[in-house]
């Protein structure tokens, strides 16, 4: 059962100007993984916990750097999740986070659907 969905698109060029204005952002938003990554990439996964956050239907418990975008073998994304944003998601029922992500023409999205068993 779909419990929250999220999307969340983010300008590339303007993200990128961000993270160079303010060095720490990146560390405040990433994983250490994560932060090896380039700026399109980037923001696809800031998007990406974004859409996160509003398919949970809120931040509270939730922590930027507990939320890692992580590709499997095939290349498809998937959220590790650690810490009370792992907490969070268990205590609303949710067993599956689905995650699609796409950047393109400047720009980068992300799609959440969250669902619980029953």
């Amino acid at each position: 059962m779909i419990v929250g969905i999220g999307v969340d698109l983010v300008d590339i060029g303007r993200f990128e100007r961000s993270l160079e204005r303010t060095p720490r952002l990146a560390e405040r938003l990433f994983t250490e993984t994560e932060r090896t990554r380039p700026p399109r990439s980037l923001a696809a996964r800031y998007a990406a916990k974004e859409a996160l956050i509003k398919a949970l239907g809120g931040s509270d418990g939730v922590h930027w750097t507990e939320i890692e975008i992580t590709p499997e073998a095939s290349g498809r994304p998937w959220f590790t999740l650690t810490g009370s944003t792992a907490d969070v998601v268990a205590e609303r029922g949710i067993r599956t986070l689905h995650l699609s992500m796409s950047h393109d023409g400047g720009f980068a999205t992300a799609y959440v659907i969250a669902e619980s068993a029953a």
